[in-house]
């Protein structure tokens, strides 16, 4: 469904396919099925350390973490203060989420990236967005990276998290499909500027952290 303003992209067959895994993936794995790659057991240690880098204190700003997961980040960001809401296209995630964090002020809610709710439209102060970008197909590219940016507030900071990959290199299967640098300037597309880049070593080949700011 197109959104009445709007905003919210169509969901077609296309971005169907390409988020449809993610629902099978969490019930599987609260049966004991499965393991969620990308859960590392607690906050990402990208997030944690570029926060006490910054001092942040939300001092009660809102703030939106991008497919949340199983709530790690978003409990982590409500605690340095920020008012926080915190979604993921499976409402398992979602779930499980909020069962483990019960006592947590976050928001934990059920939304799809390409059909976002108007009233998220440029309302953040902070917008994390972690490995989300890189578990989706390269071709939608644009549409998930115009979304998330148009989240961020004027004068709110994006943090972006992703697997690199160098220009030109083609993906041999996937998911994850890591992200070149030409792909990290998408962000700008929406009146969003580039305040820092950095390239972590990893022993996968590295990582992008970079920080947008509108």
């Amino acid at each position: 469904m197109t959104d009445p303003d709007g905003y919210g992209s169509h969901v077609d067959a296309e971005t169907a396919a390409a988020t449809g895994w993610f629902e099978p993936l969490y019930a599987d794995a609260g049966h004991g099925r499965a393991v969620v790659p990308w859960d590392a057991g607690g906050p990402s240690p990208y997030l944690t350390e570029w926060a006490r880098a910054a001092g942040l204190d939300g001092k009660g700003a809102p703030a939106l973490v991008v497919g949340c997961g199983l709530g790690d980040d978003a409990a982590y960001v409500a605690g340095l203060g920020f008012s926080v809401t915190a979604f993921d296209i499976s409402p398992t995630a979602v779930e499980q989420a909020r069962e483990r964090f019960p006592d947590s002020a976050v928001r934990f809610e059920v939304a799809d990236l390409f059909d976002l709710p108007a009233a998220w439209r440029q309302a953040y102060d902070l917008v994390i967005e972690i490995f989300t970008v890189q578990a989706l197909p390269i071709a939608l590219r644009p549409r998930v990276t115009g979304a998330i940016a148009s989240t961020v507030a004027p004068g709110g900071t994006l943090l972006v998290v992703q697997r690199t990959r160098p220009e030109g290199a083609t993906v041999d299967g996937g998911p994850p499909y890591p992200v070149s640098r030409s792909e990290l300037d998408l962000f700008l597309a929406d009146g969003l500027r580039l305040e820092q880049l950095e390239q972590l070593p990893d022993d996968r080949g590295g990582r992008w952290r970079a920080e947008f700011r509108r």
